[in-house]
């Protein structure tokens, strides 16, 4: 039982971090653009 004083905090910022890095993914701008990078995947491109 002494073990969930521990383990519901870690949870509790683990989840806080995650909901920080998605935050910080959205407002850098990186999932702008998803329907080009499945295209970007699918052309043929000479320099490979």
């Amino acid at each position: 039982m002494d073990i969930l004083y521990l383990l519901i905090p870690l949870s509790v910022v683990l989840v806080l971090v995650v909901l920080a890095v998605f935050g910080w993914a959205l407002q850098d701008g990186q999932l702008e653009s998803l329907d080009r990078e499945g295209q970007r995947i699918l052309e043929d491109d000479a320099h490979a």
